[in-house]
């Protein structure tokens, strides 16, 4: 029978800047952490057009500074410069700009490819071990730990097991974890775009009264689009031929970047918000979208989970109790509590008032666009939000 100190479900992003940021630290305290994932993470990167990519906060580019892997993830990310944040079709519009703030960029747009190339390479074999490629099947509370029944029917007890395997994780399910879902009645549109004009590291944030749209600025001058439909609209977008979708884009997005030429693969899912009605329980704890998944256009998301990860890393290391040590995983929860509520909250409220068209919503929304572009403080506050840095107690 093997043992982990930690078993990490899912090597994705978040599982694995988990274990990188725990790995110094378990080496030192003799602890042993297993990853298990189902798809093996290769030892190459390989560039494609089609890429997806993750919006990086610029408080998120100091948490990946304190884990030394920055340097490596920065050879591939694109720095958001300014962000343009419109109403299609009225007055009033806000810009952000890392020069105001005094950053050297409000955000990061990175491939995930690459990002998780840069992470698994720097974690340390003597301490992370991969059981890759596999799945877990069971996982079987015991009085010290889980017990995790991999698919090929190996079994791995463990101290702590972190469920860190998205929001569609059947485990949470199998565990009987509640979760609260608020659907949005939209469905995300997901392309790369390449445009006539450089993007110059501008993000756009542009909203329709069908829903919210943003171009984020990608390496070798493509756009990653995020584009919220009502559902049967974006399936039937999906549908159109490369031309007729660049058109229908063209027309909503307007002419920011010049002409758009050019469209990869596009994929559509339904967004809803959705919390996990409980992230801890003695042995266990709850990351990403397992524990919460946020609407796409704010680009909160990963951000919330990275610090998420950060703090759940700190609060381990300075127990002197075992990692899963319940008093431990409670105070952990206790430090992101008000992070969480307070990102959900804002990403949410967000993709409320700019995701609909009444004309009293419409009416103050172009106000508030108006006023965040006039009022330093509000545009302050809302610049760190979108940096990552609006929740942070430091």
């Amino acid at each position: 029978m093997q043992r982990a100190s930690l078993a990490i479900i899912g090597g994705g992003l978040v599982g694995a800047s988990l274990a990188l940021a725990l790995q110094a630290g378990a080496k030192a305290r003799g602890w042993q952490i297993a990853l298990v994932e189902p798809f093996a993470p290769g030892d190459s990167y390989q560039p494609s057009y089609d890429a997806r990519s993750t919006a990086l906060s610029y408080g998120s580019r100091q948490l990946y500074e304190r884990l030394g892997v920055w340097p490596a993830i920065s050879q591939r990310a694109e720095a958001i410069t300014q962000i343009h944040v419109s109403d299609r079709g009225r007055f009033g519009a806000a810009r952000l700009s890392a020069e105001d703030e005094g950053v050297p960029a409000l955000g990061y747009v990175v491939e995930n490819a690459w990002l998780g190339h840069c992470l698994w390479q720097a974690l340390d074999a003597d301490v992370v071990s991969w059981r890759c490629p596999a799945e877990v099947s069971r996982l079987e509370a015991l009085d010290d730990g889980y017990r995790l029944t991999l698919n090929d029917e190996s079994v791995l007890d463990c101290d702590l097991a972190v469920l860190a395997d998205g929001g569609r994780s059947s485990l949470r399910e199998q565990l009987g974890i509640a979760v609260r879902i608020t659907p949005y009645g939209q469905t995300a549109l997901i392309a790369n775009v390449s445009t006539a004009d450089a993007h110059q590291g501008q993000a756009f944030e542009r909203f329709t009264d069908e829903g919210p749209m943003a171009m984020l600025p990608l390496s070798d001058n493509r756009s990653a689009l995020v584009w919220t439909r009502p559902g049967n609209d974006a399936e039937r977008l999906l549908g159109l031929d490369d031309k007729a979708f660049l058109a229908e884009l063209q027309s909503a997005f307007g002419y920011r970047l010049g002409a758009l030429r050019q469209v990869g693969g596009r994929h559509v899912y339904p967004l809803a918000l959705s919390e996990a009605q409980e992230q801890v329980r003695p042995h266990l704890v709850l990351l990403g979208n397992a524990a919460h998944s946020l609407h796409p256009v704010a680009g909160q998301g990963f951000n919330l989970s990275l610090r998420d990860t950060l703090a759940l890393a700190d609060c381990l290391l300075a127990s002197p109790a075992a990692p899963g040590d319940f008093a431990t995983l409670q105070r952990y929860r206790q430090s992101q509590q008000q992070d969480q509520a307070l990102t959900v909250g804002f990403s949410d409220q967000v993709t409320r008032l700019f995701g609909r068209g009444e004309s009293l919503l419409v009416a103050g929304r172009t106000l508030g666009l108006l006023g965040l572009d006039l009022l330093p403080p509000a545009k302050r506050w809302f610049a760190r939000q979108a940096m990552g840095l609006g929740t942070r107690h430091s």
